[in-house]
């Protein structure tokens, strides 16, 4: 019988070593996937990310393409917490003003992508605008996607030079896309200066373990526990930071800036879910415009006009 116990002892041993194994090998496996910075093959094919044919004209063919590539935009730098030099895009006003855009990409673009959000804001609007490259991407350092939270401190940083190079008397707005909506309301829970004016998040996630246990589930087919839980301690080693701690949620739970988010209702990639959650949970005044048929950070040219309208109603009432 002691023998017999003993054999099953041993397998069992056996079999959790094993699964332990396996677990440690697929969290470096997702951390190298969707974190460390490299080429992300996987997104390819992806039915949440298919765009409709006519937001991927505009995304890829559209003047606002040319109007970037003919603007003089000065090179900004800053130094971040520890130690990365990070890019960023500045174009001053055609005529002098106060007022600033800080605009926040998407997961695996660069600061010059939001030039379709820029072009308005600069030709309609008449705002400076500033759109950085964040750690990881563009021409940043980075070995590693912080997916917003690395960054929020790193926009307190892009937010002071402002302050810095254009004066005390600056108004400014944060806008962002996808993980850059993220960045921003991250960054919206820190303590910034009353500079800050308003805040625009178009398909925003709630955290980045949110995020990762929605997409595990619809792409692998895996649970949260034990995979999301090792690879978010094996970010922590290598990136310093923790899936958990990573919420956009938390942070406009404290937040006192007036926030504008926008989603579309046909996302699958952050589910629209999210965006009601940020917005009822949001502590200081804020709105929500979902918009139908709209894929991921498709709104602004699914239904532009009643975008840029739903902006201008919502940045006249905080920007002076």
């Amino acid at each position: 019988m002691f023998v017999k116990k003993k054999r099953w002892l041993k397998l069992l041993i056996g079999i959790l070593s094993i699964l332990v194994i396996i677990n440690i090998v697929a969290s470096f496996y997702f951390y190298n996937l969707a974190i460390e910075r490299n080429t992300k093959d996987f997104l390819q094919g992806n039915d949440d990310l298919e765009v409709s044919a006519e937001a991927m004209e505009v995304f890829t063919e559209g003047d606002w393409h040319d109007w970037v590539e003919k603007q003089d935009f000065k090179r900004w730098e800053i130094s971040s917490f520890d130690n990365l030099e990070l890019n960023g895009y500045f174009l001053p006003a055609k005529e002098p003003t106060n007022k600033t855009v800080i605009l926040a990409h998407g997961y695996l673009g660069s600061g010059l992508d939001m030039g379709l959000y820029g072009q308005y804001y600069y030709e309609e609007l008449g705002y400076n605008i500033l759109m950085p490259d964040a750690r990881g991407h563009g021409e940043s350092e980075g070995d590693y996607i912080g997916f917003g939270w690395h960054d929020r401190l790193d926009y307190v940083k892009w937010i002071n030079l402002v302050k810095e190079n254009l004066g005390n008397n600056s108004e400014i707005v944060l806008h962002g896309v996808s993980m850059g909506a993220a960045t921003v309301l991250m960054t919206s829970g820190e303590d910034l200066p009353d500079n800050v004016k308003a805040i625009v998040a178009d398909s925003a996630y709630t955290s980045v373990e949110d995020l990762f246990a929605y997409q595990m589930k619809r792409m692998y087919h895996l649970p949260k526990f034990p995979f999301l839980t090792s690879t978010s301690f094996v970010t922590d080693i290598k990136a310093g930071y923790n899936f958990d701690e990573a919420s956009a949620l938390k942070q406009v739970k404290k937040t006192d800036i007036p926030i504008l988010y926008y989603h579309g209702n046909a996302d699958t990639f952050v589910p629209t879910e999210m965006a009601y959650e940020l917005a009822e949970n949001t502590a200081s005044p804020s709105e929500i415009m979902t918009i139908d048929d709209a894929g991921h950070g498709e709104g602004f040219v699914v239904e532009k006009e009643a975008y840029v309208q739903k902006l201008n109603e919502f940045l006249g009432k905080y920007v002076e």
